[in-house]
This record gives C-alpha cells, sequence and structure tokens, in this order.
C-alpha cells in the first residue's frame, strides 16, 4: 500500500519506522534484589543438546545452583531431570559449598510446583521432605517474573559461553570432572558484580561461615530417591 503511494524505500526501514510510533505499554521498574550471605540461592536446569550412549539418545541437562550473594557456581550434569537427579544434585551442591543456605528460590519446575493457582502452591513432597531434613524453605518465583531469579539465569548464559561452547569431552564423567576444574578456576576468580576489587572467591569465602550446616545423618524415607541415595553412600562408605 505505502509502495503504491510513492514509498520507495525498503521494507525493514519502513517496519522500523512503524516501530517508532506503534504504542507501546510503559516500562516496568524493578529493584535490584540485594541478599545477605548465606540467605538465598537459585536453583533450575539447563538443556545442553543431547548424548549418544550406545542406541540411546540422551537429554545432557546441568543442575546448577547459585549462591545469590558471592555469586558462587555449582554446577553438575546428568542424563535426565527427573526427582532423583534433582535431589542430588542438591545433596552435592550443598556439599560442594559446605553448608545450605536458609531459603532456596526455583523457577515452576515440576520438580518444585505440581500445581499452582493464583498464589495457592502445592509443592512437590519429595522436595518438601528433602527441605525439611536440611531446614531450608523452598520458595517459587511469581509466575512470568524471570527477574526474580536472575542470577541463576545469568549463570547458565555464562556457563553456555564461557565453559560449553566448543568444549570436549569423552562422557557425562568426563564433563563433569571438567565443569568442577572450571568452576573452582575460572568461575571462582571473576570479578564479583557487587565489589568489582573483589573475586567471587573471596565472597564466597566470607558467606561461607553463614551457611547452615547440613545434617549428619542421611534423609530417611520411603521414597525411591531415598532408597537409592541410601545404596549409593553405603557403597561409597564401602
Amino acid at each position: 500500500m505505502v509502495s503504491e503511494r510513492g514509498y520507495r524505500g525498503s521494507p525493514d526501514h519502513f517496519r522500523h519506522l512503524v516501530a517508532g510510533m506503534r504504542p507501546r505499554p510503559p516500562a516496568e521498574a524493578y529493584l535490584r534484589l540485594r541478599t545477605l550471605p548465606g540467605e538465598q540461592a537459585q536453583v533450575d536446569w539447563g538443556h545442553f543438546g543431547y548424548l549418544q550412549i550406545g542406541r540411546a539418545r540422551r537429554p545432557l541437562m546441568a543442575f546448577v545452583m547459585v549462591l545469590s550473594y558471592s555469586r558462587s557456581i555449582f554446577l553438575r550434569f546428568f542424563l535426565d531431570a527427573r526427582m532423583y537427579s534433582f535431589l542430588r544434585g542438591h545433596a552435592e551442591a550443598f556439599a560442594s559449598f559446605g553448608g545450605c543456605p536458609r531459603v532456596l528460590l526455583y523457577d515452576n519446575l515440576k520438580s518444585a510446583v505440581l500445581e499452582r493457582v493464583g498464589d495457592a502452591i502445592r509443592f512437590n513432597p519429595e522436595l518438601l521432605r528433602f527441605a525439611a531434613h536440611h531446614g531450608f524453605e523452598p520458595r517459587p518465583v511469581a509466575v512470568a517474573r524471570g527477574n526474580e531469579k536472575g542470577r541463576v539465569e545469568r549463570s547458565i548464559r555464562y556457563i553456555r559461553d564461557a565453559f560449553f561452547a566448543a568444549r570436549q569431552f569423552v562422557d557425562q564423567q568426563d564433563l563433569n570432572t571438567q565443569a568442577m576444574a572450571w568452576v573452582a578456576g575460572p568461575a571462582s576468580d571473576r570479578p564479583w558484580p557487587e565489589d568489582r576489587s573483589l573475586s567471587v572467591r573471596q565472597a564466597f569465602d566470607a558467606e561461607r561461615p553463614s551457611l547452615m550446616a547440613c545434617p549428619s545423618m542421611p534423609i530417611r524415607s520411603t521414597s525411591a530417591w531415598s532408597c537409592r541415595w541410601a545404596r549409593r553412600r553405603t557403597r561409597a562408605s564401602t
């Protein structure tokens, strides 16, 4: 229509002109979220493609937990996102950090939230049992409020760009070995966003004493996860 009326510009330039005239909703202001040492961690899964194991094609899932104060990262790769892997990731993260934060923030994952109607939330009972044993509060973010867990989302992008891109590995175990070395090295030596004169490692050293101590006894439950986890602990101890 505009060409017939004499417009001689390109379609892209025309769309750019129209975009400047199109009404837009007012920008929403966000407060910068700050947390105390040991107060909060954020948890999420990241999908990193697939691995071919024999004749099976398995998803490569990254379990990521980030301490909100220090930005210290825990990274572990699994071949699924099932509840067993989800809780095992938690247990290994707490062991790696040397303690447990008081609040764990989740997206609306099925592993965390089974059902949500408005503000009414039905948590996964396996997660509630695990949280009660360790003494932390599971807390889901509001719907369509990804900014509330921006630390873990930015960390997953950082993992994709700084660690996983063009990464060569033999299998899942080799990838996890490389991930642990990367987390302990470059990821911990990056500048701390709150004060770039300090490193994430230094911020984590200041945060570690504020984490809650993990329970000395393993969780006792009739769940399938607990039975498998107990068998793994027994084999490891023997």
